[in-house]
């Protein structure tokens, strides 16, 4: 099965699969494999919106049934969770609308304000809004990065396998990056948690 069989196969399904673990690199490359015509942007967003929307109601719920012991399990979240509860104090429902935009908060975040007072109804409705906002964005921003390159490089189908790993080693680089400054850290030093 050639690129184009396996993505109109499996695309939306992979972008659903990846929001659930990381999220912007998968829908950055469904974003520029939707520019080239495999798949359709709005099904995209729409994947990404529904893998992202339930992965944080899911940590909504963990942090509001597990709360502060779960915490104490998990002793690198701490960090994180105590700068996502200062956020939640200073900026509340902007919090709420633009974590998954913060790298390395999306995993907490929602935890931390399950443990808080914010009513599940409130989350649901600025969690869905946030997820959507998040979900055309990226969907957005790699179809415009289709259209960039096709603008520079004229014919993409010579290039898009170059073009999508290259996107793919961004994605895994920054991933890494992020790895290895929390696996560096001592537990109870500062980091973004998740």
């Amino acid at each position: 099965m050639d690129l184009e069989g396996l993505v109109r196969s499996y695309g939306y399904a992979a972008v659903f699969c990846g929001t659930l673990v990381e999220g912007e690199t998968i829908v950055v490359i469904a974003g520029f494999l939707s520019h080239r015509g495999y798949l359709h942007p709005p099904l995209v967003a729409a994947a990404a919106f529904t893998g992202s929307f339930l992965v944080d109601q899911f940590f909504f719920f963990l942090g509001r049934r597990q709360g502060r012991g779960l915490l104490l399990r998990r002793e690198r979240w701490q960090a994180g969770a105590d700068r996502a509860e200062a956020l939640l104090e200073r900026f509340g429902t902007w919090l709420i609308l633009g974590f998954r935009f913060l790298y390395g908060f999306r995993t907490v975040t929602p935890f931390v304000i399950g443990m808080s007072r914010v009513p599940a109804a409130r989350f649901a409705l600025l969690n869905a809004a946030g997820a959507a906002a998040w979900a055309v964005a990226f969907t957005a921003g790699g179809y415009f990065f289709g259209r960039v390159m096709e603008a520079i490089l004229g014919d993409l189908r010579r290039h898009e396998s170059w073009l999508l790993l290259a996107l793919a080693i961004v994605g895994v680089a920054v991933w890494l990056k992020h790895v290895r400054r929390r696996a560096a850290k001592p537990p109870g030093t500062p980091v973004n948690g998740g």
